[in-house]
């Protein structure tokens, strides 16, 4: 769900916070604490549901209804919480997106729940803006957080963090980073340096490649190089199981920089598809995921009430739902502001617990994962509470 995005759209959305601050400062608009609604938790709480359902993109569809039986799961659990969903068509463009937004506060919602892609999401969110309706998107593009937008999607810092910190402890912590040179590959080359800076982790150095197959095997010499030069203990991928992670796990074995002595690390999952388990060269490397006891139980649910098993990101749904079901449960009228939203405590999710940021991005609890005689084995698990191991 990373998409080519404007900053200019950034600027304009920081522009018109502002300016919808000194208003907000300078008159009596009727809500409560910081930017959002004030609601009635007695009565059922309008909310937008924003999903591709008319989109031309293959799977959107597919996608879109997954998010919607998500949601109405979550409302079914939810105790003495009662949520008006509506659900709203964006195609999956960002045109639709913010005009589905405006329509849904002229509506009576007071928050929306999505949409998917981060331009449509940004569209959204400055379509509401004004009137000081907060957006939780199932995007993981974090360049579009900020102001009333937050992104549910997992992100490549939350698995950076999780990873570096974790090598760190290990004293696998001296990385090499490996990293496409397309947007994809800048952006998760951002989040681990980030993290190996946060952590006690070092940046033994970083080498990019082509998206090709060429690309790769050119890089894998100077990946051996770096590593020799270095002593790295560990090499740290952007690579994924659809691209060039199958091609570097054969190469680097055979150029002699072996995962038996070398830790190889995935910002992305390895377990996915399960035909990735087994390679050779993944044996024994780590990767992050959701706590898999809480996935695999929403799975499970979800297959039993609708036949067959959710979209990958159609928990964030769920995951958005139980937030604001949980904040409404409280009873307070400020339940949907953005002081409330990123209460510190968090929220449990369908993939464990999780948490939104005053800058709009979002942590959560990861599980770390290795891969031995091609079955996934969970290291370290995921962290049950935001005071505990794992942050």
């Amino acid at each position: 769900m990373f998409a080519i995005f404007n900053p200019a759209r950034k600027l304009a959305r920081s522009a018109m916070a502002v300016a919808a601050a000194v208003l907000l400062a300078s008159c009596d608009t009727g809500t409560i604490g910081s930017g959002g609604p004030s609601i009635n938790t007695s009565k059922p709480v309008p909310v937008a549901l924003l999903v591709p359902r008319g989109s031309a993109q293959s799977g959107d569809a597919v996608l879109a209804q997954s998010l919607e039986n998500a949601a109405r799961m979550a409302i079914g659990d939810l105790q003495n919480v009662q949520i008006d969903l509506r659900v709203y068509d964006t195609a999956g463009n960002a045109n639709t997106a913010a005009a589905v937004a405006q329509q849904a506060v002229s509506d009576g919602a007071k928050i929306i729940l999505g949409p998917v892609y981060a331009q449509a999401a940004n569209a959204a969110g400055l379509a509401v803006l004004n009137q000081n309706i907060n957006v939780l998107s199932f995007s993981n593009n974090t360049k579009i957080a900020g102001g009333n937008v937050f992104v549910l999607g997992p992100t490549f810092d939350n698995t950076a963090n999780r990873l570096a910190s974790f090598a760190a402890r290990q004293g696998k912590g001296n990385i090499v980073v490996v990293y496409s040179n397309d947007e994809a590959g800048q952006v998760g080359k951002a989040a681990i340096t980030s993290a190996i800076s946060q952590t006690g982790a070092k940046l033994a150095g970083s080498v990019a490649f082509e998206q090709s197959q060429q690309g790769v095997i050119a890089a894998v010499p100077q990946v051996k190089a770096m590593v020799d030069g270095t002593g790295a203990d560990s090499v740290f991928f952007t690579a994924t199981t659809a691209g060039a992670l199958p091609l570097f796990s054969q190469l680097l074995p055979e150029a002699g920089v072996s995962p038996v002595e070398k830790q190889f690390i995935g910002l992305t999952r390895w377990d996915i598809p399960s035909q990735t388990l087994e390679l050779p060269g993944v044996q024994g490397g780590w990767f992050a995921l959701p706590d898999p006891s809480k996935s695999a139980a929403f799975t499970a649910r979800y297959q039993a009430a609708y036949g067959g098993a959710p979209h990958p990101i159609g928990g964030l749904a769920y995951d958005g739902i139980a937030a604001i079901g949980a904040l409404v449960g409280a009873g307070k009228a400020d339940a949907l502001t953005g002081a409330a939203l990123t209460q510190s405590a968090g929220f449990q999710g369908v993939g464990g617990i999780f948490r939104l940021r005053p800058d709009g991005t979002n942590e959560r609890g990861l599980a770390v994962a290795t891969i031995q005689n091609k079955q996934v084995v969970v290291i370290d698990p995921a962290p049950q509470s935001f005071s505990g191991a794992g942050f």
